[in-house]
């Protein structure tokens, strides 16, 4: 992939950064909230589509596979179109398939729907990255991406709750209604503040490599998404299918001339770190830890869905704290100091989680939350901003759209693990229902895996980044 001549060109300036981050994030924040909200809605959605409240996750499914199936044409569309034009036509397709979610009579329109949404959202979260890299000079790279990590930490926190009210006192269809003038807001301000991007070489589509990674990249999610559920054998065998066809992607994109995309950012050890291992295990728990909670809460705690988003709102309360200390901290103790120590912070409030009971106080549940929050939310920056930190302009399309590729495998990988440990722990128990036993045990592994990914991160320099987050690590 290669950048434009602007990319090449001085960034603009620090205010002139974070405006443009601050877009992006909310464009994320849209992206995000809608699908955290969906779950809150599936009874509705089915009575009036006439089906089961199960069969609507046709829907959740459709959206997820269709944004692994176009992310890898992310990089490739913002070089060949321009980031700015790509990023606006992400935001207006999201938009325009959630006005036709809103109106759908029935559940194949609704799904139909759910797809295109799915390229708007494939396209929107790396082009929206590389938008904000181009930007940005690396001094100012730390607070734009934090800017730009928010929406992923609060969405899937608030989305239920909000979701919850809206669906009972207004309607479902206004769940995805309300993205209609949030896309035109957006669109609005990407037009008048997003930077132009003229192009310098146009390549070649590589169509086998599209669909190489694409099928690689649906195979792998759909055997995750169903690999908790009765047909795990043949989820298993899609998850292992997938994983062979990205074997034979690598060798194609290694080998072709002008590939779809270019492999060279996992040559750089802060980008590998960040995205394929440590990162990777460190994000499985982050997507883990709020899909467990609310289910801990509700089925083993007995507490109602409103109790139950309450008090998972602590979570969004330390991510909301932790925004003002994560610059501060990485300066003073640099990447490789904070993502070992925060990582075993991480741990240590996931360990927490095993060993709290209906009986336990509310506020010590309420403090353990917080201190998941503030944990979460500083590594989840820290991991965001080394990813790109040492990586070379015309290598910037092809790391952000890596980076989503790994994400989206990271994020379903800690769903998947969390259910599936569930189940284990229940079937060695020999019950026909979850209980709290379950929860300690798959909280008890998923602490252990923060943990040891921590340990990953020692590999690092101490002067891992030190170009973004100002850290000058003491000379002996």
């Amino acid at each position: 992939m290669t950048d434009s001549h602007a990319n090449r060109s001085l960034p603009t300036s620090t205010t002139g950064a974070r405006r443009v981050a601050l877009i992006v994030a909310a464009a994320y924040f849209m992206q995000n909230l809608d699908g955290a909200i969906i779950n809150t809605s599936l009874p509705q959605m089915a009575s009036v589509f006439g089906v089961r409240p199960a069969d609507v996750n046709i829907g959740i499914t459709a959206y997820m596979l269709s944004t692994a199936a176009f992310v890898p044409l992310s990089g490739w569309a913002a070089d060949r179109l321009g980031a700015k034009r790509v990023f606006a036509g992400a935001i207006v397709t999201f938009a325009l398939a959630s006005l036709v979610c809103g109106f759908s009579q029935n559940l194949w329109q609704f799904t139909t729907a759910r797809i295109v949404q799915g390229l708007g959202g494939a396209l929107m979260a790396p082009v929206g990255r590389m938008v904000v890299l181009r930007s940005a000079e690396k001094a100012d790279l730390l607070a734009a991406t934090a800017l730009i990590t928010w929406p992923a930490l609060i969405a899937p926190v608030i989305g239920p709750v909000l979701g919850g009210f809206i669906t009972t006192y207004v309607s479902w269809r206004w769940n995805f209604l309300l993205n209609v003038p949030l896309g035109v807001v957006g669109v609005t301000l990407v037009l008048a503040f997003v930077p132009n991007n003229s192009l310098v070489v146009r390549t070649r589509f590589d169509l086998p490599g599209f669909v190489l990674t694409s099928a690689a990249l649906v195979a792998v999610l759909a055997g995750l998404e169903a690999l908790s559920g009765p047909h795990w054998a043949l989820a298993g065998l899609a998850v292992f299918a997938g994983l062979g066809l990205g074997a034979v992607a690598v060798r194609h994109l290694n080998q072709r001339d002008g590939p779809l995309l270019d492999l060279s950012p996992l040559k750089t050890p802060t980008f590998t770190i960040s995205t394929v291992d440590a990162g990777n295990l460190f994000r499985l728990t982050i997507s883990a830890t709020p899909f467990l909670l609310p289910l801990m809460f509700q089925v083993a705690f007995g507490l109602t869905a409103w109790t139950a988003g309450l008090y998972v709102l602590a979570y969004f309360t330390g991510n909301l704290m932790m925004k003002t200390v994560t610059t501060p901290a990485l300066r003073r103790f640099g990447f490789r100091n904070v993502l070992v120590g925060n990582g075993v912070l991480v741990g240590a409030s996931i360990l927490a989680c095993a060993v709290l009971t209906p009986t336990t106080p509310a506020v010590i549940v309420v403090l353990v939350l917080l201190a998941a929050g503030l944990t979460r939310s500083m590594q989840f920056t820290a991991l965001a901003t080394m990813t790109f930190a040492d990586i070379e302009p015309r290598h910037r399309a092809s790391s952000s759209t890596l980076s989503s590729m790994l994400q989206q495998v990271s994020m379903a990988l800690g769903i998947a693990v969390g259910a599936v440990l569930l189940n284990v722990s229940q079937s060695l128990r020999g019950a026909d229902r979850l209980a709290l036993a379950d929860f300690r045990v798959t909280f008890f592994v998923i602490g252990l895996i923060a943990v040891a990914a921590s340990a990953l991160f020692l590999r690092l320099g101490t002067d891992a980044g030190a170009e973004v987050s100002g850290h000058r690590p003491k000379r002996l």
